[in-house]
């Protein structure tokens, strides 16, 4: 992977152990319940957005309940948005009052952070670089006054300097006030011109010097690439990638970033939600491209893991249940697996993830003689394993036409009731 100097690659081993988190969104844009964009989307001023700071309230945030919702579905580590693009701060911060300390007496990441711990869980921080209530930060092509008629002038007197101080203060007090934080996700570069503003990049951001902090006070956290720098792994978000990633051929530790219905923050009104089925299939996608997942749930306005996504979690633990040894500590596989599923690889244990169910049989190119046992892994039964003779006629009544070297694993007509069966093939 591509890292910068002293940088936490080292320990990534837990990250790709792992393969599966949680990500949670929650701001006071949840209150506004019309996704957490709501500011950019609908040009709101500060004062027409104060309204939402003046009625926070997250009374059913219960950081305890949520992490247990995620140990439950199985998932290695749990991120939590500190700060948004609105500029809201969940933590008790020196530096501002646009804070849930001061909107209603919480330090939600300690509260966080702390039930993570108790629950055995890592620890993961999201942090906006962006900040659209912050006086410094420049109008640029995402900030919701792009579109006032004061223009240019509205940067006049902002300065992009006194924001990095803040925005460097900001995650200081994150890294030095809460313990071991073992995972750090910024949130984003963007220094394309666009409607005649120019966004920002690294240099606005301080990258090299905020990098160098964090290393300095969390030497063993690792940290996304959305400095706009390069780092400890790649974020790709809202699509699964097709095959490892690379960078100039060397292979990168990435994790693709999801969500339950195309809102990050609490949307009310969307109800275009990933059925669990689909959501394994995109974490064994992931998994046998050597990648992790990171499954987001934006919590209601008073903080509540809203019904559906609770359910959807609960299903797929039960899955995670039955079949956690074919994602935890998985990886790619160097095999050409068949057109009903994918391949995740540990040890000597190859698991085929089937996402369609074939009649009677499935076909392993490359796999006869290498595997000496196969079984369903949720129940555990063993299923028949044979390899065809190309020299010899098969009749009406037997598979035919594979290619020499094919195994075939015999399957039961019945399709086990799983959100995804898995066969495991003990590689010989």
């Amino acid at each position: 992977m591509t890292a910068a100097p002293d940088s936490g690659a080292a320990m990534s081993h837990w990250f790709t152990d792992a393969r599966f988190g949680l990500f949670v969104h929650f701001g006071l844009y949840s209150a506004a319940a019309r996704h957490e964009w709501v500011r950019n989307y609908e040009r709101l001023t500060d004062a027409e957005y104060q309204q939402y700071f003046d009625h926070f309230d997250p009374d059913r945030f219960d950081a305890g309940a949520i992490v247990a919702a995620a140990k439950a579905a199985g998932m290695g580590y749990v991120v939590l948005t500190t700060k948004h693009h609105e500029g809201f701060a969940l933590w008790d911060s020196a530096l501002t009052d646009y804070s849930s300390q001061v909107a209603c007496g919480r330090d939600l990441v300690r509260e966080f952070v702390d039930a993570a711990r108790v629950a055995g869980l890592r620890v993961g921080l999201y942090h906006s670089l962006i900040d659209w209530h912050h006086p410094d930060f420049t109008v640029d092509w995402v900030h919701p006054l792009r579109d006032d008629p004061a223009g240019e002038a509205l940067n006049e007197g902002r300065d992009m300097a006194r924001y990095r101080e803040f925005l460097h203060g900001q995650v200081r007090e994150l890294l030095t006030g809460y313990g071991p934080i073992d995972y750090l996700f910024y949130d984003f570069t963007y220094p394309e011109t666009k409607q005649g503003w120019r966004g920002k990049g690294p240099e606005d951001w301080g990258a090299e010097a905020l990098l160098a902090m964090c290393r300095e006070l969390q030497p063993d956290m690792l940290i996304n690439d959305r400095l706009g720098i390069p780092a400890d792994f790649v974020t790709p978000e809202q699509y699964q990638p097709t095959q490892p990633l690379e960078r100039d051929g060397v292979p990168q530790v990435w994790e693709a970033c999801q969500t339950m219905n195309g809102s990050w923050g609490y949307h009310r009104d969307n109800v275009d939600h990933k059925p669990a089925v689909l959501l394994a299939q995109m974490l064994a996608d992931s998994v046998s491209m050597d990648g992790n997942m990171l499954l987001n749930i934006g919590p209601d306005g008073r903080g509540a893991i809203t019904p559906h996504d609770a359910a959807t979690l609960a299903e797929l633990g039960e899955w995670m249940d039955l079949h956690r040894d074919a994602v935890v500590g998985c990886g790619h596989a160097p095999f050409s697996p068949p057109r009903e599923g994918v391949y995740t690889l540990r040890g000597n244990r190859l698991y085929l993830h089937l996402h369609a169910w074939p009649l009677g049989f499935v076909h392993l190119p490359e796999l006869a003689g290498k595997v000496s046992y196969a079984r369903l892994l949720n129940d555990g039964s063993w299923l028949r394993t044979s390899v065809s003779d190309p020299s010899q006629q098969a009749s009406h009544m037997t598979p035919a036409g594979e290619a020499e070297g094919t195994l075939t694993v015999h399957l039961p007509v019945q399709r086990p009731d799983v959100l995804i069966p898995v066969i495991e093939l003990t590689l010989a």
